[in-house]
């Protein structure tokens, strides 16, 4: 008879583009994620947590360059005996299942309907060096007024954002853009009907950050050499026709009217041109009322991501400090934002024009950048220990975690084996804890307790002579009835 073949055991790796994040990172971004929420909330906007799956129909084709509205996203078919069960996705933004939401309750939600959605999404994409499948995502949107004062609330409220979660101002600016009056520009190319030319247009534009003026020039026109040599054919526009979008793009001056005047120069007699300008100038007025001067919010007309998307203003929060890259090279740490006007989503379930604009905040970016400028702890604090010395008397032990919980004191009892007394404290060093605390058969005679200042003993450590640690010491005897006193003591002065 044949040895049945041994099962290989299961590999214990994550899955492609996938990572896992343990205490401390989840605690930095839950804090981020209650700050964030506590200024969305301030400006009136309420919580929305809506099904991680949606239906493929109802995710629809809005992923960048994706063709297939299954294509870009984790999608798998229900089963279905006759092979016609529904095909479901997770969803690959928090946008998508907004308008489907608001679709599906509009008759029971109050309109305009302000709503912030926070939570992990899902892109079936290539993974690369700090590119993953799942991220979180931080959204807030309006839906059911086309009134500019919207689209000017939602700037005010990302730059209000920034600032509380520790980005200052100098730091960051958040710009404006407005997808009419490329349109405008569109048409005084003469492109107006041509949906192919206006796409590759767009297509060469969305290239602007990366190949700059000349490269766009190029590109618009017969093409150009990239950095490695090959050659890439041009939209095949003529030099008079690819003038107005160099004039949209590099229109930015110092001030905002310079500006103004520049983009009306671009879009030419355009009509819808002039109704984008109009806009943004509409934004500009309520800003500056708001008291959001130009070290902000700025228009600008170079942002823009993400415009085959928006139907009207665009924004992006981009952070200007600089920070090193892998080579060592200096580079500004560049977006963590975006979000605009979409008036077309809600019309795909009920057939009417329903306007809306929001931003989504890239949570993990944000640490990021926190943790580049020190406004983040690397390494969280742990709990106080309370170590072990008499295994019979855990009771004691308990009473005393169960006190310093009570008074609002992160605290654990050691539930290893506590036979060695070193093996403890080793433990409490790699939690990153504060204090432990420690309780003998002597002490417990005498009614006392020892509390030792984890954090202030590392220091001396490292540094103190000898006299300087017996003046300094980072061990305490207190009275068992003064434990909970003496820990917040030593905590409030490790802060």
């Amino acid at each position: 008879m044949a040895k049945p073949k041994k099962q290989p055991r299961p590999k214990a790796v994550t899955p492609k583009g996938f990572r896992d994040y343990f205490g401390e990172e989840v605690t930095q971004r839950t804090e981020m994620l209650r700050t964030i929420a506590g200024v969305y909330h301030r400006y009136g906007f309420d919580a929305l947590e809506s099904s991680a799956v949606e239906t493929v129909e109802a995710l629809g084709k809005f992923l960048p360059d994706v063709d297939r509205p299954n294509e870009g996203v984790f999608a798998w078919q229900e089963f279905d005996e006759g092979g016609n069960g529904d095909w479901m996705a997770l969803r690959y933004d928090l946008t998508a299942p907004l308008a489907r939401v608001y679709a599906q309750h509009r008759n029971d939600l109050h309109t305009p309907y302000r709503r912030y959605a926070m939570g992990p999404v899902w892109r079936n994409e290539k993974p690369g060096p700090g590119r993953y499948r799942q991220f979180y995502q931080c959204d807030a949107d309006t839906v059911g007024t086309a009134s500019m004062a919207a689209d000017a609330e939602i700037c005010a409220m990302l730059s209000d954002t920034l600032e509380t979660v520790g980005i200052p101002r100098g730091d960051y600016l958040v710009r404006v853009n407005n997808r009419k009056v490329l349109n405008g520009v569109l048409e005084a190319m003469g492109l107006g009907a041509d949906a192919a030319a206006r796409d590759d247009v767009l297509r060469t534009i969305d290239k602007f950050d990366k190949v700059g003026e000349q490269g766009v020039r190029e590109l618009l026109t017969k093409g150009r050499l990239d950095a490695s040599g090959a050659f890439i054919d041009g939209v095949g526009l003529s030099e008079d026709q690819a003038e107005p979008v160099i004039a949209f793009l590099t229109s930015k001056v110092d001030d905002a009217a310079g500006t103004l005047a520049n983009l009306r120069a671009a879009a030419g007699d355009s009509k819808i041109g002039a109704e984008g300008i109009a806009e943004l100038e509409q934004i500009g007025e309520l800003l500056a009322a708001g008291g959001y001067g130009a070290d902000r919010i700025q228009i600008d007309p170079s942002v823009v991501r993400g415009l085959g998307y928006y139907t009207g203003p665009v924004y992006e929060a981009e952070l200007t400090f600089e920070i090193f890259d892998e080579k060592g090279r200096k580079r500004q740490f560049g977006s963590v934002s975006g979000g605009g006007r979409y008036d077309d989503l809600v019309k795909r379930f009920t057939g009417q024009e329903v306007p809306a604009t929001g931003i989504s905040i890239g949570v993990d970016r944000l640490l990021a950048a926190l943790r580049e400028k020190g406004r983040i702890s690397v390494q969280a604090t742990g709990p106080v220990v309370v170590t072990v010395m008499d295994r019979d008397r855990m009771a004691d032990y308990q009473a005393m975690v169960a006190e310093l919980r009570n008074a609002g004191i992160r605290a654990e009892v050691y539930l290893g084996n506590p036979k060695n007394f070193g093996n403890q404290l080793k433990y409490a060093d790699k939690r990153n804890s504060p204090i432990a605390v420690i309780e003998g058969g002597d002490e417990k005679a005498k009614g006392i307790v020892q509390i030792k200042d984890l954090i202030l003993g590392a220091k001396i450590a490292e540094s103190a002579t000898l006299e300087e640690w017996k003046e300094r010491p980072s061990q305490f005897e207190v009275p068992r009835s003064d434990l909970v006193a003496k820990v917040r003591e030593i905590l409030d002065s490790q802060d």
